[in-house]
């Protein structure tokens, strides 16, 4: 049965790119809540983005939430703030 993840667009501070990836809720049970995951238990549980981003925050109340953050290396085009 395929999965259906969501990706938001990424937003931005002065020193990182973020985005948030909504797991399907039956993929719940494989996200531990003890640690932050590695980027190879995001890519075993079907995360699939570019090298970099980093899984940063445990959001309890919204356990198939998963916050990721990379830092900016080039400034994105439309300045700071939400991508256009």
């Amino acid at each position: 049965m395929p999965h259906n993840f969501y990706y938001s667009d990424k937003y931005y501070d002065d020193q990182y790119e973020y985005r948030h990836v909504v797991l399907p809720k039956e993929l719940v049970k494989h996200v531990p809540r003890t640690h932050l995951l590695s980027e190879q238990e995001w890519r075993a549980i079907g995360v699939q983005q570019s090298q970099g981003w980093v899984h940063y925050m445990i959001h309890d109340p919204e356990p198939h939430v998963l916050l990721f953050k990379r830092k900016i290396t080039t400034p994105p085009e439309g300045g700071r703030g939400e991508e256009k």
